[in-house]
């Protein structure tokens, strides 16, 4: 996803950048035989679960079997990390894991509090297990932002997040020559 036309990856490029260099790593969205936990935030509910759908649709058309689905709601976002700390290095630890919520801006500074410290938490767990925990918490000034963003076809958040999380795996694993 991108935010216009003139940001937008060109694939062309990209094949020029690939002769260009020796090594060139590429995930793919192949989500067969993979574990993936979703940790969903209940406050704006209404949007999550919009997220939710986008990204089981795409966990979907990528081969993920339901069964090696999991998914775990909590309070909100600033909860989130906690949860997606449990998957990821848990006793039986998943391949990746999606976060999905909404922080709304309100009158008060909660926004920034909230946001920061969920984005911070996230990126925290995922470079200290070296599982991909993708951060598919909106943060928008607005309902109808946070509504936009969830809709129910390619631009959903929620189908981004999950497209992420399995070329996240797929990269590490070509890394890792697995």
């Amino acid at each position: 996803m991108t935010s216009n036309d003139q940001t937008e990856f060109d694939p062309a490029k990209g094949e020029a950048i690939r002769a260009a260099v020796g090594s060139y790593l590429e995930g793919s969205h192949d989500g067969r035989g993979l574990r993936i936990a979703i940790v969903a935030g209940r406050f704006n509910g209404g949007v999550t679960t919009r997220l939710i759908d986008g990204a089981l649709a795409a966990l979907d058309e990528a081969g993920v079997s339901r069964s090696d689905i999991t998914l775990a709601w909590v309070p909100g976002a600033y909860e989130i990390p906690m949860m997606a700390l449990a998957f990821a290095d848990g006793p039986s630890p998943v391949d990746a894991v999606i976060t999905l919520g909404a922080v709304i801006r309100g009158d008060t500074g909660h926004y920034e509090v909230v946001a920061g410290e969920s984005a911070r938490g996230v990126q925290d767990v995922q470079l200290t297990t070296g599982v991909p925990v993708i951060f598919g918490v909106l943060t928008t000034n607005t309902v109808a932002q946070a509504l936009e963003r969830s809709l129910p076809d390619e631009t959903n958040k929620g189908r981004e997040s999950a497209l992420t999380a399995l070329e996240m795996v797929s990269l590490l694993r070509q890394r890792s020559g697995r």
